[in-house]
């Protein structure tokens, strides 16, 4: 099931800190605490046998409160790198309150990590020192496999402009390969691939490398679909249909689209590789579907790396809205997954890249959104990105089948609309009701 909010207002957890790196092993079974007393006020507990001091710390009260005798925190020895773990899900066995049990462990370093686990007892706050290790046990994921690779011959030759990769942990997973391939002479040469992460977790397929004098252009056998047809296929309670468009578009007729039965529209700001480039038709598209009495949001469309340089170009996209209401959805859109590997990251690293986009347009007044398709939905995007914001989700089927929330269904990139001149993405959004 899934809840779903109004469009017109679409839109951390803090981490607790770590202790010095250490040799990961594989175990990942829970303990239970062992607890002693010393000066009234000291109790010791640990989720693994090692010989740093691990104590109770109490809070100053307004009355004196000793901690308790038999407190029981029972926990996970070893968690995963680069998961999101909340002290709920990290403490299986306790017998007091934790004071926040949605806090998030430190995840993100190998080795033995000392948390102070804040509790409630007796009407008083005290921490619990415990600790667990990190480990990284997860295989790189293969994001693009190289299927129907064709190579023009009398190139260079590099497999990584084929496949693409991405490691939960490692910004740098090694490829090789075994195999012969010569770049100068039309032929197909199979290849063994291997991606191996630092921690030694590896995945490994076969490609095919198709050496050919020119290669072949992809046929277009996409069927398009008239916006009519769209909205009768989908009508419903609580819906209401949108289209998102850029320069791709170019102008763009809001009278026209808005008498189609197009209530609101997403409209790309700019987008960003080495440097930010404006959607040369955005203003006039803010403009123009603004009058037309259509409801805006807006997307951005990036390959940010960085926390800082995300939260800078949050900023800009703010600039770019000059004045307009507060409250006025942005998305992320990140597409960039067929070379992944090329980014110099993990999918630790563009949950956190994430994480930053939506806290900045937040702290602007305005609300954030996820714009993703259904594969990467389920395989790079954390469950905390997910639920972070409304998802905007891209899945171009009669039907979706994905099993997770979203507010946006982004249903086909072939549609064709009165006042758009060739193809337009088109969206459906759900309100106030809840879908299977």
């Amino acid at each position: 099931m899934k809840y779903i909010c109004i469009f017109t207002v679409l839109f951390s957890a803090f981490l607790l800190s770590g202790c010095a790196d250490q040799p990961s092993d594989s175990s990942n079974s829970g303990s239970e605490a062992v607890t002693t007393t010393a000066a009234e006020t000291a109790v010791t507990t640990t989720c693994i046998t090692t010989t740093a001091p691990v104590t109770t710390t109490v809070v100053t009260t307004t009355r004196k409160v000793d901690p308790p005798t038999d407190l029981l925190m029972r926990c996970l020895d070893t968690v995963e790198a680069g998961a999101d773990i909340t002290l709920d899900e990290f403490i299986t066995e306790r017998n007091v309150e934790l004071k926040d049990g949605t806090a998030l462990l430190d995840t993100s370093n190998l080795g033995y990590i000392d948390v102070e686990v804040p509790y409630l007892y007796d009407g008083a706050e005290f921490t619990q020192k415990l600790q667990y290790r990190v480990l990284d046990t997860t295989e790189p994921y293969i994001i693009n496999p190289g299927l129907n690779s064709y190579h023009k011959a009398g190139t260079e030759f590099d497999l990584n402009q084929y496949i693409g990769y991405a490691d939960n942990f490692d910004r740098h997973p090694a490829l090789t390969y075994e195999g012969e391939i010569d770049p100068e002479t039309v032929g197909s040469y199979p290849l063994a691939v291997t991606v191996t992460d630092s921690s030694g977790n590896y995945s490994a397929w076969e490609v095919t490398i198709q050496v050919v004098e020119e290669v072949p252009k992809a046929v277009d056998t996409n069927p398009r679909v008239n916006y009519s047809d769209f909205i009768s296929r989908y009508d419903g309670d609580n819906v209401r249909f949108g289209i998102d468009v850029s320069a791709w578009q170019e102008d763009v007729d809001y009278k026209a689209v808005r008498d189609a039965g197009c209530s609101f529209v997403i409209i790309r700001v700019g987008y960003y590789y080495s440097k930010i480039v404006p959607d040369e038709y955005f203003q006039k598209n803010l403009k123009n579907a603004a009058a037309a009495g259509l409801d805006v949001g807006v997307y951005f469309y990036t390959t940010d790396r960085t926390i800082d340089g995300v939260r800078e170009h949050v900023r800009w996209i703010a600039d770019q809205l000059k004045g307009q209401k507060s409250g006025m959805t942005i998305a992320f859109d990140w597409e960039e997954f067929s070379h992944f590997q090329q980014y110099g990251m993990s999918i630790r690293d563009l949950n956190d890249v994430y994480a930053a986009f939506a806290d900045e347009v937040t702290k602007l007044g305005h609300k954030p959104m996820l714009y993703s398709s259904k594969i990467f939905l389920n395989t790079i995007w954390s469950e905390k990105s997910k639920n972070t914001a409304p998802v905007w989700l891209a899945h171009y089927v009669d039907e979706t089948n994905y099993a997770g929330e979203y507010e946006i269904w982004q249903a086909s990139a072939y549609g064709r609309i009165p006042g758009v001149d060739g193809d337009v993405d088109m969206d459906i959004q759900y309100l106030n009701q809840q879908t299977e």
